[in-house]
């Protein structure tokens, strides 16, 4: 599914957010191991709050302050 349609489902970005638990389980929770689903649930959920403004929600996406600093810190390399 691409970056449209996942902003279309209910809850939006929700795929996004099964494919992270779904490498955690495979990788015995190591988190690096699943940065590539993890950066892709965060480009849904931006994707989102510009769409919908900073007062939405979905249960798949942390609150827009917490995605902000996440992806300024992906940025960064922390």
């Amino acid at each position: 599914m691409g970056l449209k349609e996942d902003l279309q489902t209910d809850p939006a970005c929700h795929s996004r957010a099964c494919a992270i638990q779904s490498c955690l389980q495979k990788s015995n929770y190591q988190e690096e191991k699943c940065r590539k689903e993890v950066d892709a649930l965060y480009e849904c959920c931006n994707a989102f709050y510009k769409e919908r403004g900073d007062e939405a929600s979905t249960a798949s996406c942390p609150k827009v302050s917490l995605l902000r600093l996440k992806m300024k810190q992906r940025s960064q390399g922390i």
